[in-house]
């Protein structure tokens, strides 16, 4: 067999050397793909758990893989010689151009797929990470960053397709894109200051996801802290979208961080009350909250009196360990009893408030 025979321009023994070269990469791309991805693995979670290891490494073994065949097959194909029958115009192209423009096409392409199965594939493992620990903000933050260089890595694909295949100057481009995206950025100003409202609420972490707070006569439980909006699970059991802005501009009150819960109440009797009557009232208020282990402390006292009706104001505070329940029956045995208390006493309560 004569190895310097010529087909399309090219020996006989290139193309050995060729094929030759692309199975070798086929046989060892398993091993070199396992190699890197274990490395990421091993870089990422210092304590190496075996089980973390085995579920997750076969994620970024497929793409690594691809674009290993792929980048070889590009380097060995790229000795050959183009016959010159194949010069032809395409648009004003010619067909090497083509060729060699649409594999470019591809390596970017496959280049931010290794790079999305990167991000997605340590951001799993840290979100593992993150689920050890009781603190929910590490895992909302490990969603966060890996949305916000998603978007970053679109951005990257994008100019290196517009700079390799259609020979764009990039330089030239992120200038007159940067004059666009002054004139953008004044009419999405709101958008902006969502995202930027995102980090100072990750950073100073005035509400994490788990916290049930209140805003804009909303209450519920915070589920989501995206780059735009907060979401929330309301008590009505509905789910709302805050601007991420307004979370930051307006007053939060965070339920979950208070140390105890409160219980005010204004009774409001009639005028022909006695002042004795009252007093005694507002003893025995005071007797029935020192029943109560779960109570903290307490203030009762009689806070006005008038020509309409006489005030007996009572607050008592409750340790945030009771559950909402026993919250809201202590404060409903608290209001039997005053009603049992006035109606064994003849103690008329105002009609109007």
């Amino acid at each position: 067999m004569n190895l310097e025979q010529q087909f399309l321009n090219n020996s006989l023994q290139t193309y050995i050397i060729i094929v030759a070269i692309i199975l070798v990469a086929f046989i060892l791309k398993r091993f070199i793909s396992r190699f890197f991805a274990g490395l990421i693995y091993t870089w990422i979670d210092k304590k190496n758990h075996s089980e973390l290891r085995k579920t997750h490494v076969h994620r970024l073994v497929v793409p690594i893989e691809q674009f290993l065949i792929y980048l070889v097959s590009i380097i060995a194909l790229y000795e050959l010689h183009f016959p010159e029958s194949w010069n032809v115009q395409l648009f004003k192209l010619t067909l090497p151009q083509v060729i060699e423009s649409g594999v470019k096409f591809f390596l970017v392409i496959l280049f931010i797929r290794v790079c999305l199965r990167t991000l997605e594939f340590i951001s799993i493992i840290l979100e593992q990470k993150a689920k050890l620990t009781k603190d929910q903000t590490d895992d909302q933050l490990v969603l966060f960053f890996r949305d916000f260089f998603k978007v970053i890595l679109y951005i990257i694909g994008f100019l290196l397709i517009l700079h390799y295949v259609f020979n764009e100057n990039i330089g030239n481009l992120v200038t007159s894109l940067s004059i666009v995206g002054a004139a953008v950025a004044l009419s999405m100003r709101e958008s902006l200051e969502n995202i930027i409202a995102s980090f100072i609420i990750f950073f100073d972490k005035p509400f994490t996801v788990g916290d049930y707070v209140k805003v804009n006569n909303f209450s519920g439980t915070i589920e989501k802290i995206g780059l735009r909006s907060t979401r929330i699970r309301t008590q009505d059991k509905t789910y709302i979208s805050v601007p991420n802005k307004q979370m930051v501009d307006t007053i939060v009150d965070n339920i979950s961080l208070r140390t105890e819960r409160k219980i005010e109440m204004d009774l409001h009797f009639s005028v022909a009350t006695s002042a004795d009557k009252l007093v005694n009232f507002a003893q025995f208020l005071r007797e029935e909250i020192a029943k109560e282990n779960s109570v903290l402390s307490e203030l009762v006292f009689i806070a006005e009196s008038g020509k309409h009706f006489h005030v007996i104001h009572v607050e008592c505070f409750v340790s945030m360990e009771n559950s909402l329940l026993d919250f809201q029956m202590l404060r409903e045995k608290l209001n039997v009893s005053a009603i049992a208390y006035a109606g064994s006493h003849q103690i008329n309560f105002a009609e109007k408030a």
